[in-house]
């Protein structure tokens, strides 16, 4: 690898940036006040505030978007309480390379100068290579301050969570990714070529990314334009940048969860923002209609039972026509829950049905409702004074059809809502009936 590690003298200051350096290293912050949108961690009061000026620093795992300061804060951190900076990569790195940074802050720890070891995407390490730093976090050899994208509730070990507090990073909003253009146009001494509203949407571009707004800035900087740019030709100059979304990830959950609930509170503005936000960053079409498929039957049922059709209905039309033009049933079938009255009873009902059919095992239904294909079933009485409902009064018999060691059970209890109104009014009929005939 590559000179990972710093001496036993005294760090001396960093040399100067050469002007031909990328913008977004020119600018990288040399004291953690200088950071920018992570007030509430190296702010006075934030966590790592409090422990500079404790010139104490423990274990962490900081958690957050690209572009949002997670490299520059460890190196800062180091510098701020004098301690050696080593910087390895999960991506490049090994058990050798890990084997040999611990061993080198072994010899450091015994001369008094302690290790702050930064870990990129430390995500991407397995569980037997994240226990191998265990040990040596626990001993003092090395104060680990992981870096990761992914949540780390799912990707990295409890044991290691144990050991380390997570510190959760905030996506850069308008007014941080301001202050990044301000200080770009401070030290190249000139404003971008922009008019105030393709200003705003230029930051609007980055999606919080602080350094992939200083690389379109830096874009902008090396072109001569003759007039300032607006939105449209911003657009037409400039990438926008790719939104965050893997597949198999938390920001794949978030959004799903997002858009359901969304369509649960009956919000169809915000539901198809989702669905959009799901769409256009390349998700499965058919993934979001089984989900809104589902959804049908859970947050709706009965209340509009044309909900379930509208959706497998979408689900034909995206067959025949593909994308992009099927994409437009799977809106309708969204905006379509997302509007109709809710009721979970059928998923309440569904669920207490299910633990009461574990709980009773093998009970037999009445006699009365067995049908008697043979004679032997007859002579012991199944289907014996049945009562055929369509011959009843109102169609109902209010016969009992619970195994005789039940109880009559409720499960299903429709809401005060939609078609779901009429079935309750239909039920208490029934259940009126039914006292009536003393069943």
């Amino acid at each position: 690898m590559a000179d990972l590690f710093a001496s036993d003298e005294p760090s001396p200051p960093p040399p100067p940036v050469p002007d031909s350096a990328p913008l977004a290293d020119r600018l990288r912050p040399r004291s953690l006040d200088e950071v920018v949108g992570q007030d509430h961690l190296t702010g006075p009061a934030g966590a790592i505030g409090r422990m500079v000026a404790a010139g104490r620093l423990a274990s962490m795992i900081l958690w957050g978007p690209p572009g949002t300061g997670k490299t520059t804060i460890s190196r800062l951190l180091a510098d701020a309480v004098g301690m050696r900076f080593v910087a390895i990569s999960a991506v490049f790195s090994g058990v050798a390379d890990l084997k040999k940074v611990f061993a080198e802050a072994r010899e450091f720890a015994r001369i008094g100068k302690q290790t702050l070891l930064f870990v990129d995407e430390i995500h991407r390490f397995n569980r037997a290579q994240q226990d191998g730093f265990l040990p040596y976090v626990e001993d003092g050899t090395v104060v680990l301050v992981g870096a990761t994208t992914e949540n780390p509730s799912f990707e990295l070990n409890a044991a290691l969570l144990s050991r380390a507090q997570v510190l959760i990073l905030n996506r850069l909003g308008p007014e941080a990714l301001g202050q990044l253009l301000a200080r770009a146009e401070d030290l190249v001494g000139r404003a971008l070529p922009l008019t105030p509203d393709a200003r705003d949407a230029l930051v609007a571009t980055a999606d919080g990314d602080g350094r992939f707004l200083l690389n379109q800035a830096e874009t902008l900087f090396s072109i001569e334009l003759e007039e300032l740019l607006d939105p449209a030709g911003l657009s037409a100059l400039l990438q926008r940048r790719v939104a965050v979304y893997d597949k198999d990830r938390e920001g794949h959950y978030n959004l799903i969860s997002a858009l359901h609930k969304s369509m649960r509170g009956s919000d169809p503005q915000a539901s198809l923002y989702y669905l959009a936000r799901m769409l256009t960053a390349g998700e499965e079409p058919l993934y979001v209609l089984r989900r809104i498929t589902r959804f049908a039957s859970e947050d709706i049922g009965l209340a509009d039972p044309q909900a379930l059709v509208q959706c497998l209905a979408a689900k034909d039309a995206y067959d025949f026509l593909g994308s992009p033009e099927g994409e437009l049933a799977i809106v309708q079938a969204c905006l379509y829950c997302a509007t109709a009255p809710k009721s979970n009873a059928a998923y309440v009902a569904q669920k207490e049905a299910w633990r009461s059919a574990r709980e009773t095992g093998s009970l037999m239904p009445p006699r009365t409702i067995l049908n008697a294909p043979t004679r032997l079933m007859k002579d012991i009485g199944y289907g014996r004074n049945y009562q055929y409902d369509h011959n009843a009064e109102g169609g109902f018999s209010g016969d009992d059809y619970w195994p005789e060691e039940m109880e009559r059970q409720e499960f299903y209890r429709p809401v005060d809502r939609g078609f779901e109104r009429k079935i309750a009014e239909r039920l208490a009929w029934w259940d009126a009936r039914r006292a009536e005939l003393g069943k």
